[in-house]
């Protein structure tokens, strides 16, 4: 950078030149200098639950007469210009950085005192009138503040964005229960064929998969709500006003619509990220769920010809780049896709809540990208399963109708009449001549042709 792009920042470790239009300061400069750039940033919902926390903070210490209210409103004006975007370029620090997610809490700490002091002076930067650690950051630490911008971020994307978009999806299954619940198709187990079952039934334990992962991740969702606020550096409070972290956790709660409260005991609070593990599993199970569902839906779509060709997927793109006219079922394999980066970030959660050695966890941007990706992936893949493939689906009557007839299994009908021996006979023998049950029954007269008919037709 030529001298005349820049300006001089000064912090405790000296003076940094930083852009003269930028307007974070001389540690953002330093972290962004210091850690190589992986091409991550911490997550968008994240930084403005970051933002949201400190425009509280400054309403609540302006209330308690610890901030001047001139500095106080420049601040929280400040940070609600964050929450639409406009700063967006001016987070620049990588997301593997220290542990703790100081250097993000500074670039953000700076960015608004620098914005506070251009409202106030008309010149961006600098610290003074207003201070990016004693009046941005007044109360609070990175210790404090960063997991529960963590909380924050995705209780709201919970509530906003996945947990409906798991109802949808749930809605559309049970619709497609409902629809199919007349039609009888072949039951599968080891990949074999089995008893017959209704086509809707398969459909409404998918439903019932999607209901479970909802209720789970709504349970966990009350302890995601806890927030460490107010223990600032270690657990203890040191430097905050008694009254300071429920206050600014109220505003938030009447703000967002969630009921946030301050942690019961801040050490655990700061020490461990259990809630945020807690809620990656809950994800994890969800993805689990969305595979078992994907795949049986993409096989039983299988063919058109040569395959199961149970259901009918929706058609909406071309399949290949060299097979004129085939289709594949590209929207069950793009939540496959989704929901196993899901399991793979809920393992590096599952890492990462290891890491709260002593009195702070040391993973937390981690922690934050990974959390909200999961819940940005699952929301899209449920909202996209939804919408381009379950809503669409057709039943192929005719071929549900002929694979039960032509089952093996169906034997299991005869058992009471005939025993278990005999019924494996005449699995054996219509097997080897390529004939159904009802045939081999009826050409042996095995059982009167009615009564037949009767024990077949029941499945």
């Amino acid at each position: 950078m030529e001298r005349s792009d820049c300006r001089q920042e000064q912090d405790s470790m000296g003076s940094v030149q930083v852009p003269a239009r930028a307007y974070y300061g001389s540690q953002t400069q330093r972290a962004a200098d210091n850690f190589f750039d992986s091409g991550l940033k911490p997550p968008r919902p994240f930084l403005y639950a970051l933002a949201r926390i400190k425009s509280a903070a400054a309403l609540v210490n302006v209330d308690l007469g610890l901030l001047d209210e001139q500095l106080g409103k420049a601040i929280g004006q400040a940070a609600n210009e964050i929450l639409t975007g406009q700063f967006d370029d001016q987070f620049i620090v990588d997301l593997f950085q220290t542990g703790s997610g100081t250097s993000t809490h500074m670039n953000l700490n700076e960015v608004i005192a620098s914005r506070a002091n251009e409202l106030l002076t008309g010149t961006r930067g600098g610290r003074s009138p207003v201070h990016p650690n004693d009046h941005v950051n007044l109360g609070q630490s990175s210790n404090d503040v960063v997991p529960s911008a963590i909380h924050v971020a995705a209780a709201v994307n919970l509530r906003q964005q996945l947990l409906p978009a798991i109802h949808r999806l749930q809605r559309n299954l049970s619709d497609k229960a409902e629809q199919f619940k007349s039609i009888r198709k072949i039951g599968r187990t080891h990949l074999q064929d089995a008893l017959p079952i209704a086509l809707g039934e398969e459909f409404s334990g998918y439903a019932h998969q999607l209901q479970r992962g909802r209720q789970r991740i709504a349970e966990g969702l009350s302890r995601l709500c806890e927030l460490p606020l107010g223990g600032t550096a270690v657990g203890t409070g040191a430097n905050a006003y008694p009254e300071f972290a429920a206050r600014v956790i109220a505003v938030l709660s009447r703000q967002l619509g969630i009921d946030f409260y301050e942690a019961v005991n801040h050490f655990e609070a700061q020490a461990a990220r259990d809630a945020v593990v807690e809620t990656s599993g809950a994800l994890k199970t969800l993805a689990v769920s969305l595979v078992k569902i994907a795949n049986d839906i993409r096989l039983m779509g299988s063919g058109p010809r040569c395959g199961l060709g149970e259901l009918k997927l929706p058609e909406i793109q071309p399949g290949s780049s060299i097979m004129p006219g085939k289709i594949n079922p590209v929207i069950p394999e793009s939540v496959i896709q989704a929901a196993y980066q899901v399991m793979g970030n809920d393992t590096t959660i599952m890492l990462c809540g290891q890491a709260g050695n002593f009195e702070l966890n040391v993973t937390m941007p981690l922690l934050a990208h990974n959390l909200i990706q999961s819940i940005d992936l699952l929301t899209g893949a449920c909202n996209m399963f939804a919408g381009k493939c379950i809503q669409g689906l057709e039943a192929q009557l005719e071929v549900c109708e002929a694979n039960i007839e032509k089952s093996l299994a169906l034997v299991t009908a005869l058992v009471p009449e005939i025993g278990y021996d005999r019924a494996a006979e005449v699995a054996k023998k219509a097997h080897q001549a390529g004939k159904t049950i009802r045939q081999v029954v009826t050409e042996e007269a095995i059982l009167p042709n009615e009564r037949l008919a009767r024990l077949l037709d029941k499945y």
